[in-house]
């Protein structure tokens, strides 16, 4: 009997190590939630101040001059020869359904273009389940550790995309990425970078200027329209990122919650057991010295 205590003993005490261990897996991931929000919040001013750059542009643009075609751009009538497609997964696991959405839904949305598709896989475990959906990558980008490293990793996915840009005369370019929505829940979402989307631009140039007076370009308005662009896709794949981290870490979060619960269920249920088996060992040993005296009662008296 004495065993089996010790090995309920042993299975609590285990138990309770696990749930020091989740416990410290969600405070990281509420805390990396918060801060990977934070940095799409502090991007929002200069995205906007992008965004009137790029309004100026668009009004000052001369009639039937797509402002794609004056960078190097092509038009989104245009049929692709060849398509870009960036999907943001996870390096790690314990993110619950997290890959498995974003591949499932990039990979309809893929099915449906009309193109050559050339997947890059932002994550270990999305660049594995891409594989097994029909569409493996051309390449893999490490999910970055901190707000810090987001931005190397724009740079590589722009050089591949650059690359990419030399190998076909048009070339479209897009993003898949989970969105945060809540503390614990997102959604898949798609945004296509290039082209230029030309409803996009005509909101933009239309969009009412923010003073009494109106925004002037000084120098060459194609060097601007470049310049400006370049810290459109900058934002853009910042934002889509950082989204993407918070909602890793919002998947986590969930499934560190469910696994608390589980392991305080268990807790509680061992605990249980263990009073009452232990209970049971004082039962018989005191059953034992009880009859251990009567027995001897007995025979002093006989």
């Amino acid at each position: 009997m004495s065993d089996t205590i010790a090995g309920l003993r042993r299975t609590i005490d285990s138990a309770g190590e696990l749930q020091s261990v989740v416990r410290t897996m969600k405070a990281m991931a509420a805390s990396s939630i918060g801060q990977y929000e934070q940095s799409v919040r502090s991007l929002g001013d200069y995205a906007r101040t992008v965004e009137l750059g790029l309004g100026a542009c668009f009004r000052t643009a001369s009639p039937g001059v797509s402002s794609n075609s004056q960078v190097g751009v092509p038009s989104t009538r245009s049929k692709p020869q060849l398509i870009g497609a960036v999907v943001f997964g996870s390096d790690q696991g314990l993110v619950g359904q997290f890959n498995e959405v974003i591949v499932e839904y990039a990979g309809h949305a893929i099915g449906e273009m009309h193109g050559t598709p050339k997947v890059w896989a932002v994550g270990q475990r999305a660049h594995s389940r891409l594989a097994d959906t029909g569409w493996p990558p051309v390449g893999l980008f490490h999910v970055p550790s901190s707000v810090k490293a987001i931005t190397p990793l724009i740079g590589e996915i722009l050089v591949a995309a650059e690359e990419l840009r030399s190998q076909g005369d048009t070339v479209e370019l897009h993003l898949f990425y989970n969105r945060p929505m809540s503390a614990v829940v997102y959604e898949p979402v798609h945004q296509q970078l290039l082209p230029l989307d030309e409803d996009w631009q005509h909101r933009l140039a239309t969009a009412p200027w923010p003073t009494h007076r109106p925004p002037q370009i000084l120098g060459s308005r194609t060097a601007t329209l470049r310049t400006l662009i370049r810290e459109y896709l900058f934002v853009s794949l910042f934002r889509a990122c950082a989204e993407s981290l918070a909602s890793e870490n919002a998947s986590r979060l969930s499934a560190m919650q469910r696994a608390e619960k589980n392991i305080e269920e268990l807790l509680e249920d061992l605990n249980g057991k263990f009073h009452r088996l232990r209970q049971s060992t004082i039962d018989e040993e005191l059953f034992d010295v009880v009859s251990g005296f009567d027995a001897l009662s007995n025979d002093i008296v006989g």
